[in-house]
């Protein structure tokens, strides 16, 4: 139960790799560019609803710089978005665009301090699931428990996560094999 005050628990979830399946390419992953590439992972609509189940808060924090580049119309990613919260029950979803590094671009905490501040969130008891280098920085750098889905990318990791995992049903059965 909810009291006013309290802090929050949640549980960050990259979007592409973690809850839909990337388009991978010479060992790499990007986020897909059309809706109909944009296919859910099997396994990610009950992991997400068994967390919430267990009084998580799901929110997505995704880079989508694709947009702004011209590359993926915002339409698209709308879509995309919609498509993901018919399919789970997600708190919110967090979006940065931006073309250069800044504030909010993962690794760095701007996607994090928002939810923070919004959803008054203890990222010290709180998770980041990622499946790349910039998803498990940004847990290190907000303070949260880091779990990596290791779907074996050439691109390596900069830092080692707490845990890592090959799908995000087992992250979310790591997580609340945890839960107080």
């Amino acid at each position: 139960m909810f009291e006013v005050g309290m802090k929050r628990k949640a549980v960050f979830l990259d979007r592409d790799g973690v809850l839909n399946k990337p388009i991978i390419r010479e060992g790499r992953s990007f986020a897909p560019k059309t809706l109909e590439e944009f296919n859910l992972i099997e396994g990610a609509t009950d992991a997400v609803n068994r967390l919430n189940e267990a009084g998580y808060l799901t929110i997505v924090v995704t880079n989508q710089k694709d947009v702004g580049t011209g590359d993926l119309d915002a339409i698209i990613l709308d879509r995309m978005h919609k498509k993901l919260r018919s399919a789970m029950s997600l708190d919110d979803i967090l979006v940065c665009t931006c073309v250069d590094e800044c504030w909010c671009y993962k690794p760095n905490p701007g996607m994090f301090r928002e939810a923070e501040k919004k959803f008054n969130i203890d990222l010290r008891s709180s998770f980041m699931v990622g499946d790349r280098w910039r998803d498990i920085d940004a847990g290190y750098n907000i303070g949260c428990t880091t779990i990596f889905i290791d779907w074996g990318y050439t691109e390596g990791l900069k830092r080692q996560p707490n845990f890592t995992v090959n799908s995000i049903f087992e992250a979310a059965s790591l997580i609340l094999n945890s839960h107080d």
